[in-house]
């Protein structure tokens, strides 16, 4: 881990425009930059840099940050691998705090196998130009599927000849150990511990991660003598690899992706590489493989849209799209494009080039759902049994989409294609999301504690149900969708950009005047009513702002922006960099009065409303729960929840007599 001095100074050095002006091209206005944005296709410039913050930010996509955050989004990096990006810019020596045994071991393990993949890459590589085997027949086969030399190397492909022990014994000969070869699965130990290649007589294709390690291998087999043997060969799973994990060609796509808002899905490595040599980057694979939720997740960071490519094959396509329930499950845009028959993406790619290829596709692909229902209804014809499981299963479709808008108008249109009533639809899909809702909160309610009646003195009871309380009733609203935290992240907003500014003067015992910073405001008056935030990042930021407060020369925005975890340093940048303030305009000075410039008035009216808002929140709660049937059979716990409802009601009224006419924002 690099230590918190380092990264200091690399923030120190990294100066916003420099770093941004080295792929983006800037023009002055004012005292801060803007060009065209990065991230996303824009005609009209929506980039914007400040010098004078360190920041950057798209006003229209939302992408940005500090230095660090721009190049782990433009080079897709980690936060330390950014850091090291930028140390190595300005040319700072990177000093990380002393590792434990167990830990050195772990990554010296880890180190280790990742070195002995490369030295594969590089063996196999050489193997395939310099060997006479290679050229005669790895390279030849690489020609015939028409890859260009620029592309092979691109990928880094190479050849295992049809010696069992070729790469073995080279290894052992260049000193790399036993249990690393095994471990990588690039040899495997025979009965009489023999150590053999697993790849022998394959093409080779590397597998890289997100930042261009390699993992894994896939070998494709062109002897035909043998059928027993699998056509094609991939590592197993290890301390470094993890299949479930991993896409084919996201290294190479991810800056495309990102430019584009787009990622096709294909099916096999060549099926990538014919795309990439045609023009189309933004196209990764899964391997062979159904998606998992990992590799859904690894997509959707860099794009909400997706376009699976099938060819002609009915019955592969019937058995990949049950995993793309997975897919609408997480909310993305997804698209089918059916290639012409005979056609799979590697062929298609070799005939045209990326500007037919887009073309064909924003011809011909159609949305998931209708392309699902069309595919389905052709194989059901007038049976009428097969037509009721097609019905079933299209609604299990719509029923994972998690927007209730977008799930209306798949059962708009699906009723107007299936000739079902839509309100048969509507009543299915509820149905199944009942069942979704039931599941989730069963075991929740079943543990739920039961509050016993609070003396109302005008504070909020404590403690609050948990968490998963809260989650259980409502899940497709989420918790960023809730009131309170909306103030939560208001509140937080506070913290870093005005924490440690003097609210008021209070006086000790002594009657000494004591200055009081937001950040002891804060602390102070949620720990009144013993409530704490609901994101852990907010807590933390919270708790850490409040035992360096007192440090000499500390300032929030600037401690939290140098943060050594990305998601604090992250969270930081968006809340400094967001334009939104609760300015107000004061009629008799005739000036608009910023929000450092009324912090008494602003911090304690966020605060109680944050507080107002959670009261709401559990007495809507409450009444959800007074509504189960299941809450209903539980005499106890009803009139339990039933006190606990009125004692609310109570403190709710005592909070707007305390609110006075202050506003509650809404």
């Amino acid at each position: 881990m690099i230590d918190q001095g380092t990264i200091d100074r690399i923030l120190d050095a990294a100066q916003i425009v420099d770093v941004v002006s080295e792929f983006v091209t800037l023009r002055k206005r004012g005292v801060n930059f803007t060009g065209l944005c990065p991230f996303h296709n824009e005609k009209t410039p929506s980039f914007s840099v400040s010098p004078a913050k360190g920041l950057c930010k798209c006003f229209s996509c939302g992408k940005g940050g500090n230095a660090v955050h721009f190049i782990m989004e433009h080079e897709q990096l980690s936060y330390y691998e950014a850091l090291k990006y930028l140390a190595k810019k300005y040319h700072i020596e990177i000093k990380e705090r002393e590792l434990s045994t167990e830990e050195k071991q772990a990554q010296s393990a880890r180190e280790s196998m990742f070195i002995v993949n490369n030295f594969a890459r590089d063996y196999f590589q050489n193997i395939l130009r310099n060997h006479v085997d290679g050229r005669a027949v790895g390279l030849a086969y690489f020609r015939q599927r028409g890859f260009r030399d620029d592309i092979i190397d691109k990928f880094q492909l190479g050849f295992s000849t049809e010696s069992r022990d070729a790469l073995a014994q080279e290894a052992l000969l260049k000193g790399f150990k036993r249990e690393f070869l095994v471990g990588t699965g690039l040899c495997y130990e025979t009965d009489d511990h023999q150590l053999r290649d697993r790849f022998w007589g394959r093409v080779m294709f590397p597998v890289h991660t997100l930042s261009g390690k390699v993992v894994a291998f896939g070998g494709r087999i062109l002897s035909t003598e043998n059928k027993r043997l699998a056509k094609y060969v991939n590592s197993p799973e290890s301390d470094i690899y993890h299949k479930s994990s991993e896409l084919y060609g996201i290294y190479f796509a991810k800056q495309a992706i990102v430019k584009q808002d787009r990622c096709f899905l294909v099916e096999g490595y060549t099926d990538v590489i014919s795309m990439h040599q045609s023009g189309v980057e933004n196209v990764v694979s899964s391997s062979g493989t159904a998606l998992t939720a990992a590799q859904i997740r690894l997509i959707h960071r860099f794009t909400n849209n997706i376009t699976v490519l099938y060819d002609g094959d009915v019955a592969g396509i019937k058995a990949s799209i049950r995993g793309i329930d997975m897919l609408l499950e997480e909310g993305m845009n997804i698209k089918v494009c059916l290639l012409p028959d005979g056609d799979d993406p590697d062929s298609f790619a070799r005939k045209h080039n990326a500007t037919e290829f887009q073309q064909f596709i924003q011809e011909n692909e159609t949305d998931f759902i209708r392309f699902k229902t069309n595919l389905l209804m052709d194989e059901a014809g007038k049976d009428p049994i097969k037509r009721a499981e097609l019905i079933n299963d299209i609604v299990r479709s719509i029923s994972v989409i998690p927007e209730a808008i977008i799930r209306s108008v798949y059962i708009k249109e699906c009723s107007q294609t299936l000739h079902v009533e839509e309100r048969l639809l509507v009543a299915e899909v509820a149905k199944l999301k009942e069942m979704q809702i039931e599941k989730e909160r069963r075991p929740v309610l079943a543990n739920a504690p039961v509050a016993t009646p609070t003396a109302v003195q005008g504070e909020i009871p404590s403690p609050f149900p948990p968490d998963e309380v809260y989650e259980s009733f409502i899940p497709q609203e989420g918790k960023e969708g809730q009131e309170f935290y909306k103030f939560e992240r208001l509140i937080i907003q506070a913290v870093i950009r005005y924490g440690e500014k003097v609210l008021f003067n209070a006086h000790n015992e002594e009657g000494e005047e004591i200055p009081v910073t937001v950040i002891e405001y804060i602390i102070n008056d949620l720990k009144e009513d013993d409530l704490a935030f609901h994101n852990p990042q907010h807590r933390f930021i919270l708790t850490e702002a409040g035992i360096h407060i007192h440090d000499a020369g500390f300032v929030a925005e600037r401690y939290f922006l140098a943060h050594p975890d990305p998601a604090i340093s992250k969270l930081t940048s968006d809340l400094a960099n967001d334009r939104y303030q609760l300015s107000k305009y004061h009629s008799k000075t005739q000036k608009v009065v910023t929000d450092d410039e009324r912090l008494l008035e602003l911090i304690p009216m966020l605060t109680i409303n944050f507080k107002n808002a959670i009261v709401a929140e559990e007495l809507k709660h409450i009444m959800y729960a007074l509504q189960d049937p299941e809450t209903a059979k539980h005499n106890v716990k009803c009139d339990a929840l039933m006190k606990r409802y009125q004692s609310l009601k109570q403190i709710q009224s005592l909070m707007a007599k305390r609110l006075g006419d202050r506003v509650v924002l809404r």
